[in-house]
C-alpha cells in the first residue's frame, strides 16, 4: 500500500484512508437507488431499473478505481446528479421524436453518453482538458471550493432529506420547517408526516454537533462517527415515536444482483439504429450540452476539493489533473456501456477528504464498497438520509473557509465569486456557476481596462458559455 499509494509522502495511513473511503461512500450511497429511480421514472423492480442499478454500482466502481490507480487521488465517482435528470428528459424527448419505446430510447441516449466519454478521453489524453482547467482565472478557482461548500449545505438541508406527505408533496428542512411561519401551519400541511420531519431535523443537528465534538477531540473518523450517532438517533426515533421498524426492509430484501436483467436491457445495448433517428442537429446539440455540463462539473469538483485538501500548488493547479480527468472519461464510457448516464467526480468526495483521505486508497475503498453494494444494497438503504446530511453540512461549512483566499476589495475577484456562490446552489450545477463566474470576470476585466490580464482561452470559454446560456436551439 505504501509503495502503491505513497501514504507517508502524503501524510496519511492505511487506517485513515479506509475510514475516509467509507465516509465518502456513505455520504454518496444514496445514488445507488436514486439514480435508477430518476432514469426509469421510479419504475422500481423493472428490468430497466435493475439494469441501471447494477450499472450504477459497476460504473461508479470502475471510474473510482481509475481515480485510485491512475491519479492516486481520494475522489469517488458515480453518475452525476443533474446530468441523470437531464438524461431522463432526453430519453422522454427521444420517445416523442422517434416513437420508440422508453427502453429503446434509453439505449439510444446511451450512445450520446458514449460519444461524450470518447470525446473527453481524447481531450484528456491530449491535455486539452487540463489546459481548460488552467484557463480558469485563479480568483475564480479559489472561489469554487466555498461555492461547492454552500451547495453541499443546500443539499444537506434540502433535496437530500425531502419528507413526503400523504399526497406525495415534498417538504424540506430549510425551506419548509424553518421557513414556515408557525409549526402548526406546517403540521397542518404535512399531516402525519410532520413527526418524520421533526425527527429528521433533530437527527441532522445531533449528527452535526456530534461530528464537531469528535473533530474537536481529534478523532480522524469524526465524520463517520457523527453519521453513526445520527443514524442511531433516527432509528430509535422511528421505533419509539413513529412506530416503524427501521430494519423491516431487510427481512424481505434480496441480496442477489439481477445480472440477467442487466444483460438483457443495458449491458452493451447501445442502440445506434435508434440514435440516428434523433436527427444530427439534435444529436450534436445534446453531445455539446452533455460535454459542457460534465466538463465543468468535474473540473469544479476536482479543483474545489483539491484546494480544500491542500493538493494544489501556488498557482492553484492540481498535480495529476490529466490522470484524474482521464479517469472521469473512462467512468463515463463505462457507464454508457453498462447502462447509466454520465459518470463524474462527486462533490461528496469532500467528506472523505475531511476525514483525512489524501490518496487513491480512499478512492479504492469507496470503489470496493460500490461493488459490494450489488450484493448489500438493502443494508446501504437503511442509512437515513438525515445522517448523511449532517456530514454534507459539516463539510460545506469547512469548505466555506476558502473564502479567506479571495480579495474582496478587488471587484474583479469579489463579483465573480459572489455570483458563483449564489448560482451554484440555486442552479444545482457546478459547471453553470463556473460559467457565470467566467463571463462576469471577463467582462469586468474588459470594462476596467485590464483586458490583457485575461488569457485567450478564458475569452473563448466565456464566449462558449454565453452561447450556451443565450442561444436558443
Amino acid at each position: 500500500m505504501e509503495k502503491l499509494f505513497k501514504l507517508s509522502e502524503n501524510g496519511t495511513s492505511v487506517r485513515t484512508e479506509i475510514v475516509a473511503g467509507l465516509t465518502t461512500f456513505m455520504t454518496m450511497a444514496y445514488i445507488i437507488a436514486l439514480n435508477p429511480n430518476l432514469l426509469t421514472g421510479f419504475d422500481v423492480g423493472s428490468q430497466l431499473w435493475n439494469g441501471v442499478f447494477l450499472a450504477t454500482c459497476i460504473a461508479s466502481a470502475i471510474g473510482t478505481f481509475c481515480m485510485a490507480f491512475l491519479a492516486n487521488k481520494p475522489f469517488a465517482m458515480a453518475p452525476g446528479m443533474g446530468l441523470n435528470s437531464f438524461f431522463a428528459v432526453v430519453v422522454t424527448n427521444i420517445v416523442a421524436i422517434t416513437g420508440m419505446t422508453y427502453v429503446a430510447s434509453f439505449q439510444a441516449a446511451l450512445c450520446i453518453v458514449f460519444i461524450e466519454g470518447v470525446v473527453f478521453l481524447i481531450l484528456s489524453l491530449l491535455n486539452i482538458r487540463e489546459k481548460i482547467v488552467n484557463a480558469i482565472p485563479l480568483p475564480v478557482r479559489m472561489g469554487i471550493a466555498p461555492a461547492i461548500g454552500i451547495m453541499l449545505m443546500n443539499i444537506g438541508f434540502g433535496s437530500n432529506v425531502g419528507v413526503y406527505d400523504a399526497d406525495g408533496n415534498a417538504h424540506f428542512v430549510m425551506a419548509d420547517f424553518f421557513g414556515s411561519l408557525t409549526p402548526k401551519l406546517l403540521s397542518d400541511a404535512m399531516g402525519d408526516s410532520y413527526a418524520t420531519m421533526v425527527l429528521t431535523v433533530i437527527t441532522i443537528f445531533v449528527g452535526l454537533f456530534a461530528i464537531i465534538f469528535f473533530s474537536h477531540k481529534g478523532f480522524k473518523a469524526a465524520v463517520l462517527l457523527g453519521m453513526l450517532v445520527a443514524s442511531v438517533v433516527y432509528w430509535i426515533g422511528e421505533a419509539l415515536f413513529l412506530g416503524i421498524n427501521p430494519f423491516a426492509s431487510l427481512a424481505t430484501a434480496s441480496f442477489v444482483p439481477p445480472f440477467a436483467d442487466m444483460a438483457q436491457v443495458t449491458l452493451f445495448k447501445l442502440n445506434f439504429a435508434g440514435f440516428v433517428q434523433i436527427g444530427w442537429f439534435t444529436i450534436i446539440t445534446l453531445v455539446i450540452t452533455f460535454c459542457l455540463i460534465d466538463m465543468f462539473d468535474t473540473i469544479g469538483t476536482l479543483v474545489g476539493t483539491a484546494s480544500r485538501a491542500g493538493m494544489v500548488d501556488k498557482e492553484g493547479n492540481m498535480p495529476q489533473m490529466k490522470e484524474a480527468l482521464t479517469s472521469d472519461a473512462i467512468g463515463t464510457i463505462t457507464g454508457s456501456l453498462t447502462g447509466t448516464s454520465t459518470v463524474t467526480t462527486f462533490i461528496e468526495s469532500a467528506s472523505g477528504v475531511e476525514a483525512g483521505g489524501r490518496t487513491g486508497l480512499t478512492a479504492l475503498t469507496a470503489g470496493v464498497l460500490f461493488l459490494l453494494s450489488m450484493f448489500l444494497a438493502p443494508i446501504a438503504a437503511i442509512i437515513p438520509a438525515a445522517a448523511t446530511s449532517s456530514a454534507l453540512i459539516y463539510v460545506g461549512v469547512l469548505m466555506l473557509m476558502g473564502l479567506s483566499n479571495v480579495d474582496f476589495h478587488d471587484l474583479s475577484q469579489a463579483v465573480p465569486v459572489f455570483l458563483m456562490l449564489i448560482a451554484m446552489p440555486i442552479s444545482g450545477s457546478i459547471g453553470h456557476a463556473i460559467g457565470i463566474a467566467l463571463i462576469s470576470y471577463t467582462i469586468i476585466k474588459l470594462f476596467t481596462g485590464k483586458a490583457k490580464e485575461v488569457s485567450v482561452l478564458t475569452y473563448v470559454l466565456a464566449i462558449i458559455f454565453v452561447i450556451k446560456f443565450f442561444l436558443i436551439v
